[in-house]
């Protein structure tokens, strides 16, 4: 069959060019195994490489100039991140786990005042909105300042003296106060 002269070359013949590339591509993400669909919600069956938060939160101890506390793994928890930042002058510790539910937890532990971590945790900018306290909680015998932003993030922030803890999800409160009263129960890593 001729080529088709250039003038009567249209979009449709764009598309069916285009399906043998994008079938290849599919195949090829497919194979790899670096792509889900998502159809199975269990955390400890995702694709998410796991974190070491024990080797982390262990050398954070060392290198942080405030006590570092880790809390108890709860069952069905899978780790799978963790950062060391800077909240001006202070330093911040964070690890985060995908909870049972499949929400992601995270754990922050810094020597900054509590008017500096609630707009490290809350976020900047239009993307998560207002943040507003919304009470307290008691959660492994502390005391707990709720904050929650109006893009649906919430967090938990309790003063420990010479440390401030924050624990921050999307996901249901329990899972916040899974974390928080596991830290709040443990002692401070040896430095």
């Amino acid at each position: 069959m001729a080529d088709k002269p250039r003038i009567l070359i249209n979009g449709k013949d764009m598309f069916w060019s285009l399906v043998p590339l994008l079938a290849l591509c599919a195949l090829v993400a497919i194979a790899s195994g670096n792509c889900s669909v998502g159809i199975n919600q269990d955390p400890s069956n995702s694709k998410v490489p796991a974190f070491d938060v024990v080797t982390a939160l262990d050398t954070d101890a060392r290198q942080m100039p405030f006590p570092i506390r880790r809390p108890a793994t709860p069952e069905g928890w899978k780790p799978n991140s963790g950062s060391s930042d800077a909240i001006e002058s202070h330093r911040v510790s964070t690890v985060g786990w995908l909870s049972a539910s499949g929400s992601y937890v995270q754990l922050s532990q810094t020597d900054a005042p509590e008017d500096l971590l609630v707009p490290y945790l809350g976020g900047s900018g239009t993307e998560y909105g207002d943040i507003a306290g919304t009470g307290t909680r008691e959660a492994g015998g502390r005391q707990w300042v709720t904050y929650e932003t109006s893009g649906g993030k919430r967090f938990w922030i309790s003063d420990f003296g010479n440390v401030r803890i924050g624990v921050l999800s999307r996901g249901p409160d329990s899972d916040i106060e899974t974390i928080a009263a596991s830290v709040a129960t443990q002692q401070p890593l040896d430095a």
